[in-house]
């Protein structure tokens, strides 16, 4: 399917904490306790895998935001004790990593600068990143900059996209920084701020500076909605997004807003300055590994139609 300028956006944290405790489970509490120990939690593990490439299958997205990915050549590093039912088990250099073999071959990938484990998605029948040119996978082409003391490499990635229809849009993944602590806080506050202020790369700009578009989405940690009287980033996205601001909230925020993170926060967004639309959540797999679920949003140009989703 071709969407135009009209896209279906999905933002997924595959980070996978947690395990099925069922006696037949695939993902097991065992192999929970191995992603945490030698994959930093990250999407890796073959079962997983399986279902979530099933899942994108049938989506039909046009651009995926994730976080908290393995990346495969890491695989140098883990023991082969370690390699039993992750992709460890079968990668070889050269072969695709993690997020390539999950979203398949119409995909092109682009990730952060330093951060393999954090990448942006484009289909190729809706359009390609500048700077890719035909690969398949860009490991450090989305522009971010480096804010210190706040979880290492950049939380921020832009990448503009050439639309097949002709044009360009600005994509911005956002991973923010997790914790609750004053310091957790404030680098949300400086990784919001690189998004619409200056993003700290010596440019000036901020990482959504599309002049025809901007789609920012990713992972927050925090919920704009129910925690704005008690955390300053909560209220600094605000700032920028929402009624009123430059930039649309399309996923739905308030005390009343589905939780998407552990059954209790609305951490994971959408905002637009061009677009508005409709946001629904996936279900990647059967199991319990996920503490995060999928957000998918059908846009459209605003002023234009929005397709009911399902």
């Amino acid at each position: 399917m071709t969407h135009g300028e009209n896209p279906r956006v999905v933002t997924f944290n595959t980070g996978t904490p947690e395990c099925a405790r069922a006696p037949d489970a695939d993902y097991t509490c065992d192999d929970a306790e191995t992603a945490s120990a030698w994959y930093g939690t990250g999407l890796a593990h073959l079962g997983l895998m399986a279902d979530v490439r099933a899942f994108f299958d049938g989506l039909d997205a046009d651009i995926v935001a994730i976080q908290e990915v393995f990346h495969a050549p890491n695989c140098a590093d883990i023991p082969e004790a370690h390699h039993a039912g992750f992709i460890c088990e079968q990668w070889q250099p050269g072969d695709d990593t993690v997020i390539s073999r999950v979203l398949g071959p119409d995909y092109q990938v682009a990730c952060h600068r330093g951060r393999p484990d954090k990448c942006l998605a484009v289909r190729r029948s809706f359009g390609q990143f500048r700077g890719c040119g035909e690969a398949a996978f860009c490991e450090d082409l989305l522009a971010g900059g480096n804010t210190a003391d706040c979880g290492g490499g950049t939380r921020i990635g832009r990448g503009v996209i050439a639309l097949a229809s002709g044009g360009v849009l600005t994509v911005v993944n956002i991973h923010g920084t997790s914790g609750v602590t004053q310091e957790d806080q404030d680098c949300r506050v400086k990784q919001f701020e690189q998004v619409f202020v200056d993003m700290q790369d010596g440019s000036g700009m901020p990482a959504a500076n599309g002049q025809t578009g901007n789609i920012v989405l990713g992972d927050l940690n925090t919920d704009p909605g129910r925690l704005a009287l008690v955390d300053p980033s909560a209220r600094t996205w605000n700032t920028y997004v929402g009624e009123g601001r430059a930039f649309t909230q399309i996923t739905e925020t308030g005390l009343l807003a589905p939780p998407t993170y552990a059954k209790l926060l609305n951490i994971d967004h959408v905002a637009s300055d061009r677009h508005v639309g409709r946001c629904f959540t996936g279900v990647p797999t059967e199991e319990t590994a996920f503490d995060h679920v999928p957000i998918i949003c059908d846009l459209a140009v605003s002023g234009g139609q929005v397709e009911q989703s399902p």
